[in-house]
C-alpha cells in the first residue's frame, strides 16, 4: 500500500512538512490549502519539491460548502472551483476533496445535491481531476458515508466518487461493516485519524484531539479491512488535526506517523481475509512479548561502598550490594528477582539522580531488536568492552533506554555475568527480604510525546494499553495511562503533567519504580528501623479511609503508624507506600492482596500533593 499524511498533521511552514514527510519514507502528500496559501512556494515550487523527495500530490484539501445551495452561492462556488482547479493543475494534483457542506444556505435535498456535484465532476474532468466526496461528522444534511454514497450514486459521474474517512465514521458511532457495499473504484480516497474516547461535541473532538492509529480507542483497523475488502486501491493516508501535533517537531512527529501506519498494516493483516485484489501490507517481524523486568538502571554518580541517597534507600528497604561491573562504575544490588542498578558513570542531570534504563526478560532478544527497528526504533550505539554481554536497546519517547536480556539462561550469555564474582559483596545480609520482583516503572513523558510513548508501547514492545486517566495533581492535572502485557508481568504507567513550570510550581518529571513485597508491613517496619521513614501522609487521609472503608480499628491503625495506603478493587486489595524523592526518583512498595489490577491510582493526587509540598518546602 501506498502511505500518505496530510500537510495539517504536522508543525512548521510547508516546506518544513515536505522535508520531514519525505524524510519518513512516506509515498505521498495531503496538501492542506491553508499551508499553501500560507507558504512562499508557488505551486509549482511545491511540486518540484514533492517530486525531489519522492513523494506524489495525492489530494489537495478542502474544498468546503458547495452542494445543495441557492443558484447565486453555485456560481460563486463553481467561480471557486475554476481557480483551485488552476492551482491544482499547477501542483501536479488530480484529485480535489469536497467536504459535505455545512453552510445554513444548504438545503436538504439529495437530488439537488446530486446534480450540483455532477456539475462539479463535468468541470474537474475538462482538467483531468477527480472529486473525492466526503461526509463530514457534523454536516449540515449529509454526516454519514452512506447517506454521500447515495448522492455519488445518484450524480452518477466516473470523476465523482468518494472520500471515506475514519474519524467521520467511527466518531459518530456508524458501522463500518456497510462499506464493502461500496464498489472499491468508487472510493477515491481514504483518510485516517484514531481519537481518545470522549464525551464532547464531535467538531471540537476532530479539531484538537484526533491522533495517529494506534494512539487512541478507535477500531481503525477494523475499518481499513473494510474499505480493502472492497478493492480499495488508493493510498492510506492519515489526516490529524492535533493541538501537540502542531507544536511538536515535525521530523519526530512524521517518524510516529509513519510507525502507526506500519503498526496498522499489521493489524490488517490479521483482520482482512479475502480480497477482490492482492494487498500488499507491510508486516513487520511477530512482537516479541517480555516477560517481566530484568533490572532498572538509576543515573546515580554519589555511588559507593559508602553509600548515597539511592543506596541508603536499598540498603533500608532490604536490598544487597550483590555486585560490581567488570568495566564500568555500575553497583548491582538485588532482593529477590528486583535488581537496580546504580550507574555512577551516567550524567544524573539537573534535577539528580533519574531512571535512565530498563531490562526486560525477552524469550528472543534478538527478534525482539529486529522488531523494533522494523517499527523505526533503531539499536542506541552502546560502548562496551569486547567481553561485555551483548545487550542492545531501544530509545523511548522519554529517553529511557530500553534493553532487551535474557538473566541467568543457560542456553543464552547473561548480562549478570558482567559482574564480577571476585568483587561481590559476601558480607552483606538480608538478601532474603519480603520484595519479590518489579511490579511496575512509572515514567514521565515530555508533554508533546505522550501519545507517541502510548503507541511505542504499543507496537514496539506489544504492551496492551489501558483506558487513560486524568488526576488531579496540586496545580493542575496529571494525565496517565497504563500498558502492560497480558499476564501483567510488565506493567508500566505513562504520566504527563498538563501544566509546566511556574512561579509556584517546579517543573519536576518525577519517575518511580515499583517493588512488589510479600509482606509489606515487615517491609515498611524494616525502613521504619532503619530510620528512612516513608513519605509521610497527613492524618486527613485516614480519616477520610475509615469513613470510606471498614477495614476494623486494628487495620486502620496499622496503616496510620506505617503509612500505608490503600485501594480496592472488584478483585482485591492494595497496599502501598513511597519513599522520599532523590533527584527524579523514589521508590513504591506495593502488595496485591487477591487480583487487584490497579495502580492505587485514586491514593494518586495524596502523594502528589505530598510530593510537592516537600519540594516547594525545600526550595524556601
Amino acid at each position: 500500500m501506498r502511505r500518505s499524511i496530510a500537510t495539517v498533521s504536522l508543525s512548521g511552514t510547508l516546506a518544513d512538512k515536505l522535508t520531514a514527510i519525505g524524510a519518513a519514507g512516506f509515498d505521498g502528500v495531503e496538501i492542506f490549502e491553508n499551508d499553501l496559501i500560507a507558504a512562499d512556494l508557488s505551486p509549482e515550487d511545491v511540486r518540484h519539491r514533492a517530486a525531489d523527495l519522492g513523494l506524489a500530490i495525492e489530494l489537495y484539501q478542502p474544498f468546503r460548502d458547495f452542494e445543495a445551495v441557492p443558484p447565486s452561492a453555485l456560481a460563486r462556488s463553481l467561480h471557486r472551483a475554476e481557480h483551485k482547479f488552476a492551482v491544482m493543475e499547477r501542483l501536479g494534483a488530480t484529485c480535489l476533496l469536497v467536504c459535505s457542506s455545512v453552510s445554513p444556505a444548504a438545503v436538504d435535498d439529495d437530488a439537488l445535491a446530486a446534480e450540483h456535484l455532477r456539475l462539479l465532476a463535468e468541470r474537474a474532468a475538462e482538467h483531468g481531476i477527480r472529486i473525492a466526496y466526503e461526509a463530514l461528522a457534523w454536516g449540515r444534511h449529509v454526516h454519514d458515508y452512506l447517506h454521500s454514497w447515495r448522492i455519488v450514486r445518484a450524480a452518477d459521474h466516473p470523476n465523482l466518487g468518494l472520500c471515506l474517512d475514519s474519524f467521520h465514521i467511527l466518531a459518530r458511532d456508524v458501522d463500518p461493516y456497510a462499506i464493502e457495499t461500496i464498489p472499491g473504484e468508487k472510493i477515491f480516497f481514504l483518510q485516517l485519524a484514531d481519537a481518545p474516547s470522549l464525551p464532547m461535541d464531535v467538531l471540537y473532538w476532530s479539531r484538537h484531539y484526533r491522533c495517529f492509529p494506534g494512539q487512541g480507542d478507535l477500531d481503525v483497523a477494523g475499518l481499513v479491512s473494510h474499505v480493502l475488502r472492497t478493492g480499495y486501491d488508493g493510498p492510506l493516508s492519515l489526516e490529524v488535526f492535533n493541538d501537540i501535533f502542531r507544536q511538536a517537531a515535525s521530523m519526530r512527529t512524521a517518524q510516529d506517523a509513519m510507525r502507526s501506519l506500519i503498526a496498522l498494516e499489521e493489524q490488517v493483516s490479521t483482520t482482512i481475509g479475502d480480497s477482490p485484489k492482492p494487498v500488499r501490507l507491510t508486516v513487520p517481524p511477530p512482537a516479541v512479548i517480555p516477560s517481566g523486568f530484568a533490572f532498572a538502571e538509576l543515573a546515580a554518580p554519589a555511588i559507593g561502598t559508602a553509600g548515597g541517597p539511592l543506596a541508603g534507600i536499598l540498603d533500608a528497604l532490604g536490598f544487597v550490594r550483590t555486585g560490581v561491573h567488570a568495566h564500568k562504575p555500575v553497583e548491582l544490588w538485588e532482593q529477590g528477582e528486583a535488581r537496580i542498578l546504580l550507574n555512577a558513570g551516567s550524567p544524573e542531570g539537573r534535577e539528580g539522580p533519574a531512571l535512565t534504563a530498563i531490562g526486560l526478560e525477552s524469550p528472543d532478544p534478538a527478534a525482539a531488536v529486529k522488531r523494533a527497528e522494523s517499527l523505526l526504533s533503531p539499536v542506541l550505539p552502546r560502548l562496551r568492552d569486547p567481553h561485555d554481554a551483548q545487550l542492545d536497546a531501544v530509545a523511548a519517547p522519554d529517553g529511557t533506554e530500553v534493553f532487551f536480556c535474557r538473566t541467568a539462561q543457560p542456553d543464552h550469555s547473561s548480562w549478570l555475568d558482567d559482574f564480577s564474582l571476585d568483587r561481590r559483596d559476601t558480607t552483606a545480609t538480608g538478601a532474603a527480604g519480603e520484595i519479590t520482583h518489579i511490579d511496575h516503572v512509572a515514567l514521565t513523558q515530555p508533554w508533546h510525546h505522550f501519545d507517541e510513548a502510548s503507541l511505542f508501547y504499543r507496537s514496539v514492545l506489544g504492551l496492551s494499553p489501558h483506558q487513560s486517566l486524568e488526576l488531579p495533581d496540586p496545580y493542575g492535572l496529571l494525565r496517565s495511562r497504563a500498558v502492560s502485557t497480558p499476564d501483567d508481568r510488565v506493567r508500566m504507567a505513562l504520566n504527563v503533567a498538563y501544566v509546566g513550570a511556574s512561579d509556584g510550581r517546579p517543573d519536576v518529571a518525577w519517575q518511580h519504580i515499583a517493588l512488589a513485597s510479600d509482606d509489606i508491613v515487615a517491609t515498611a517496619r524494616r525502613l521504619h528501623t532503619a530510620g528512612t521513614a516513608p513519605l509521610a501522609i497527613p492524618d486527613n487521609y485516614y480519616d477520610d479511609l475509615e469513613a470510606r472503608h471498614d477495614l476494623g480499628a486494628r487495620r486502620h491503625t496499622l496503616l496510620r503508624e506505617l503509612r500505608l495506603l490503600y485501594d480496592r478493587d472488584e478483585h482485591g486489595e492494595f497496599l502501598h507506600f513511597y519513599t522520599v524523592t532523590t533527584g527524579r526518583v523514589f521508590f513504591e512498595v506495593v502488595q496485591r492482596l487477591g487480583g487487584y489490577r490497579g495502580y492505587g491510582a485514586a491514593n494518586a493526587p495524596v502523594r502528589l500533593a505530598v510530593q510537592h509540598a516537600r519540594l516547594h518546602h525545600r526550595s524556601d
